[in-house]
């Protein structure tokens, strides 16, 4: 018998199906006519609990979907009610969102004109490409729907979408600022969380999904086609592509929540739960359900979805949304959780970008540091410690060092001497970078929570004036802070992470989880671009590309870097455990890309309210000023100086 994989094929003679439950009675497949109409076949089971039908005559096009036959027990975990049309976990393209309805979590009531129906597809890989990626470079984390709605030059019906990321103008921009690769929030298909609607609300992030490789069609009506000849442009400007992709849980939710493809299918495999208490729902991620990425079908699941994602769109790499769920079991994670090595020995994904963010809210959720090798890792301790040393914060001297040459306390516990950081100081979840330097609180009352949502320990400050201001000192005093923390995060080891608009000012008003906001609160208003801001951030870029030390995956030791006070002295213990050092100088050898020669690199960081004259070593007359003012670094500012080689 020939192989066919799971979801839907083109045969010779029409069209294979599968879809797999363990614990179902009867699948019927759907199928749907031009007009709607549907018709049903009785599928047969395997003894690999695959579900299979060959139907003659079908072609690519054609709308399908499935209805799952046993018992509705909910208290056993067994949700199945033939009511509800269900989605292929391997659709590959839907003909409609998913939209949020009440009678999706009621039993008995037939769902067929509510749930998208898959689209079955003919598809064929595109030429392989080593990953446009390399060591150090700038991830630019983009929600393509607020990335896009307000730009001026975007024709309308292409704003809000994936085809938008090639506009000349929007090219033009990532090439300003020197990005190496986009990080696109979730662009596959998700459901907004049933709290949202009657609060008139949506959900903007994505991060809800329930086909976990079918596109949005609000994001991409283009299906895949426009996913892939996007991702080839974004390659022909020197661009790579990453996927933040969510295989933690579904849009399915806890217990009270709708049934539209795993839960109808087989909640026991696809999800976990309790031993002995199949009726609940393990809630690792703090969105209702956990995917059991330790079950095989799950397991395969997540490595099929990114396989057709690099074979069919030439995508560069992926983020992984609460990763520790990937290398969940029953007794908690492991580094060498089946998942995680087989994406690292897959022959398609061993050479992709994986990064991780290496937390979820389960029982030992946070694994900073401790995912497997080739694995980046979202470095929130490197953007706290850079918070909390610019804020004021006393004793930030020495992990404010840490943080710029690599995070080596975190990632040498199983690297040796290489770091696997993605530095950042801002991202999507939380304060924008103008935000955190201009509130004291997160002001998320517009969310529908009474502000109760979002994380309320950002080590944030608001230069004297919560919120929003006129008063031109204040506003001064901020781009000074912006630009300060642009300029740590551009001199620092490793890859790092900036989120779209935060080159330039974008606020959200204090709101520090906007994910409900599809509005013009979280999307970026051109209009208003802050050029110094800007023009600060491309300069910055440009030098980080420059400098070859900045790539580099080894932790700096003290052939690289020598830690200097403004005297030019070498920095001593006392100087190290000064209750309140405001200043510090880092000095960097390295390949200068422009002369073709070895030199060296000062970095003085200066987060007093008052200028500060420095020495160097030689003197001035060796050092040329590239950032800054001079040998007298300026009231919070980092100054940045070219000299001779050690």
């Amino acid at each position: 018998m020939t192989h066919h994989p799971l979801g839907a094929t083109l045969t010779a003679a029409g069209a294979h199906f599968g879809v797999f439950s363990r614990h179902a009675g009867k699948v019927e497949l759907c199928l749907f006519d031009a007009e709607g109409r549907e018709s049903l076949t009785e599928m047969t089971c395997g003894h690999d609990h695959v579900w299979r039908a060959d139907v003659e005559g079908v072609r690519a096009g054609q709308r399908y979907g499935f209805r799952a036959h046993g018992d509705y027990a909910p208290s056993h975990g067994l949700w199945y009610d033939p009511s509800k049309l269900l989605v292929d976990p391997y659709a590959l393209e839907l003909d409609r969102p998913f939209v949020q309805d009440h009678r999706l979590a009621a039993y008995g009531v037939d769902t067929a004109d509510i749930a998208p129906r898959a689209i079955l597809q003919h598809l064929s890989p595109i030429h392989a490409q080593p990953p446009h990626w390399k060591p150090g470079g700038l991830v630019y984390e983009i929600n393509v729907r607020a990335f896009t709605m307000l730009h001026p030059d975007i024709p309308e019906d292409e704003r809000g979408t994936i085809k938008a990321l090639t506009h000349p103008a929007i090219l033009a921009h990532f090439e300003t600022l020197g990005v190496s690769a986009l990080e696109l929030m979730p662009i596959t298909a998700w459901l907004d969380e049933r709290h949202l609607p009657p609060l008139g609300l949506r959900n903007s992030w994505g991060y809800n999904p329930i086909a976990l490789m079918a596109l949005d069609p609000r994001l991409c009506p283009g299906g895949l086609r426009e996913l892939a000849e996007t991702v080839a442009t974004l390659h022909s400007h020197g661009l790579g592509v990453i996927l933040d992709l969510v295989f933690n849980h579904t849009g399915e939710s806890d217990t009270e929540g709708g049934t539209l493809s795993m839960r109808g299918l087989d909640s026991l495999t696809y999800y976990s739960h309790p031993p002995g208490k199949p009726g609940e729902l393990i809630n690792d991620t703090g969105c209702g359900n956990t995917l059991a990425c330790h079950h095989a079908p799950v397991r395969n699941l997540v490595l099929d979805s990114l396989r057709h994602f690099v074979r069919h769109a030439g995508i560069d790499g992926f983020r992984f949304d609460l990763a520790p769920i990937l290398g969940r079991g029953p007794q908690g994670f492991t580094s060498d959780a089946l998942l995680l090595s087989d994406m690292r020995a897959d022959p398609i994904l061993k050479d992709r970008i994986l990064i991780a963010e290496p937390w979820d809210v389960g029982p030992g959720g946070y694994q900073l540091g401790n995912f497997p090798p080739s694995f980046l890792e979202w470095n929130d301790r490197a953007r706290d410690d850079i918070r909390l040393f610019w804020r004021g914060d006393n004793h930030r001297i020495g992990p404010l060092a840490t943080a710029l040459s690599g995070s080596s306390n975190i990632f040498s516990r199983h690297e040796g001497r290489r770091t696997r950081t993605v530095n950042f100081v801002a991202a999507h979840d939380g304060f924008t970078l103008w935000d955190l330097v201009s509130h004291d609180h997160k002001h998320n009352e517009a969310n529908g929570e009474d502000n109760r949502d979002g994380h309320n320990e950002n080590y944030s400050w608001n230069n004297g004036v919560e919120g929003a201001t006129n008063d031109a000192t204040v506003n001064a005093s901020r781009r000074t802070d912006v630009m300060a923390l642009l300029s740590t995060l551009f001199l620092s080891r490793g890859a790092i992470m900036l989120t779209a608009g935060d080159e330039f000012g974008r606020s959200q008003q204090g709101n520090n989880n906007a994910y409900a906001q599809d509005n013009a609160l979280s999307w970026i208003d051109w209009s208003m671009i802050d050029r110094e801001i800007l023009e600060h951030a491309s300069m910055l870029s440009a030098l980080r590309r420059r400098f070859t030390i900045f790539e580099g995956l080894e932790f700096l030791t003290d052939l690289d870097v020598a830690w200097l006070t403004v005297k030019g002295e070498p920095m001593q213990v006392a100087d190290w455990e000064s209750h309140h050092a405001d200043q510090l100088i880092m000095t960097l050898q390295t390949n200068d890309r422009v002369t073709g020669r070895q030199a060296t690199l000062a970095v003085a960081f200066n987060r007093a309210n008052e200028a500060k004259p420095i020495r160097l070593p030689g003197g001035a007359r060796l050092w040329k000023c590239l950032v800054g003012d001079g040998m007298t670094v300026s009231p919070r500012s980092v100054s940045l100086y070219l000299g001779p080689p050690a």
